[in-house]
């Protein structure tokens, strides 16, 4: 069975390893303290300090079991052999948007990655499959649930 490609950008890899890294020595290291902390205060059956550094320590796992599968199956984008003439993910975008008569940036990354608070919106995500492909001072469509918005596509770095 193919397993879902993770599209990353250098910087996302970074991020994804570095947390990694700390589920795996500190996070662990916490969460067996707390177990032993709560063993200590006796019968398990009835210990809710327990029963929470338990469910802990399977959240941690179960993070760096998806961290882990996550670089096992990323294809890292080279932003530096980013063809600027049409969008992609890793491109930085400056676009107009036509409803609301202003300037938007974004980035686009892999689904991992995306942050729309911080401009940061997923290859996967209605604007972004809208963007994939299109080259500069093309007008992209987006289907919404309020309708469909325009946006003029101004830069692409």
């Amino acid at each position: 069975m193919n397993e879902k490609k993770t599209v990353l950008t250098f910087d996302g890899l970074k991020k994804l390893e570095a947390e990694l890294q700390d589920l795996k020595v500190n996070r662990r290291r916490e969460v067996a303290l707390l177990i032993k902390e709560a063993r200590s205060l006796g019968d398990l059956s009835e210990n809710a300090e327990y029963d929470a550094a338990r469910e802990e320590q399977a959240n941690v796992e179960a993070r760096i079991a998806t961290i882990e599968k996550m670089l096992n199956n990323a294809e890292i984008i080279d932003e530096d052999a980013l063809d600027a003439e049409a969008i992609s993910v890793g491109s930085k975008v400056k676009l107009y948007d036509v409803k609301f008569n202003e300037e938007v940036n974004y980035s686009i990354v892999g689904s991992t990655e995306a942050d729309p608070l911080q401009g940061r919106i997923s290859n996967e995500s209605p604007l972004g499959i809208a963007l994939i492909g299109h080259s500069k001072d093309e007008i992209v469509q987006v289907d919404t649930p309020d309708g469909v918005d325009e946006y003029r596509i101004l830069e692409i770095a």
